[in-house]
């Protein structure tokens, strides 16, 4: 069982969300996608300002296995971006749920898709059935 923080919402993409109090929400990858990628080398964040559909690519998180898509679990814009991984993406192995967050957006619509910390445990479950 992964230790999943329950104040946050996760997709089926692997991405946390944190709802915070000036409305915008706070976007990045959770601890099992971090330990699937392994030691990330790069990551590219998005620019603040830029407009971004639910679903559309976000980010660009690589490892020395793998480059993988970060996608948006909602629509609106681009207020802050975590720069502190462009000089230390591994920040997000060591601290998923906190230092290693990626995206602030401020949604143009509601939160849909997501899930609480305990239906993303079941999801996680099912997947190594």
């Amino acid at each position: 069982m992964n230790d999943l923080p329950g104040d946050l919402y996760y997709t089926n993409e692997h991405e946390w969300l944190r709802k915070e109090e000036d409305g915008s929400i706070t976007v990045g990858i959770t601890d099992y996608a971090q330990a699937a990628l392994g030691d990330l080398v790069y990551v590219e964040t998005p620019e603040i300002g830029q407009n971004i559909d639910a679903g559309g690519e976000m980010a660009v998180v690589e490892s020395v296995k793998a480059a993988s898509d970060v996608y948006s679990p909602l629509s609106g814009k681009i207020t802050n971006v975590n720069e502190n991984l462009t000089n230390e993406p591994q920040i997000i192995n060591l601290d998923p749920y906190g230092e290693g967050w990626i995206a602030c957006i401020f949604p143009s619509d509601e939160i849909n898709n997501v899930m609480n910390a305990d239906e993303y445990q079941q999801f996680l479950d099912d997947l190594g059935e």
